[in-house]
């Protein structure tokens, strides 16, 4: 399994953008959950969003809840992260990450996923 990120880019503060998580090759387990993560420099990595596949079940980080959504487009193996008013504080290169045996609980945690896109860098500006 690979995964790809993209969509990142500058913005404004307030602004918006979309980015994207493109899987290709398949899980046994067809349990698959995707999350997205960031991280800004000198900081550790954290939980964004993530998404259940087969259930459309989503969980997000309470600092973007009601500005941030994730989706999934099953026909694409494509997991979005649609990012609204954006803040200077969400700069970081944002990953997104999968893997097909985890529990409702531990979908916050980097740990826990197996297989990692390469990041893209969102970076907004005051």
């Amino acid at each position: 399994v690979q995964l790809q990120a993209s969509g990142g880019g500058p913005v404004q503060a307030g602004g918006s953008l979309t980015l994207s998580c493109a899987q290709s090759g398949r899980f046994v387990n067809r349990r698959i959950v995707v999350g997205w993560f960031r991280q800004a420099p000198g900081k550790e990595r954290e939980f964004v969003a993530a998404i259940a596949l087969n259930e459309r079940t989503t969980d997000y980080e309470d600092s973007v809840k009601g500005r941030f959504t994730i989706s999934r487009n099953t026909a694409k193996d494509t997991v979005y992260l649609q990012m609204n008013s954006l803040k200077p504080e969400d700069t970081a290169v944002y990953y997104c990450a999968a893997d097909s045996t985890l529990i409702r609980s531990s979908w916050s945690l980097a740990s826990a996923y197996d297989y990692w896109g390469q990041g893209t860098l969102v970076t907004v500006s005051s």
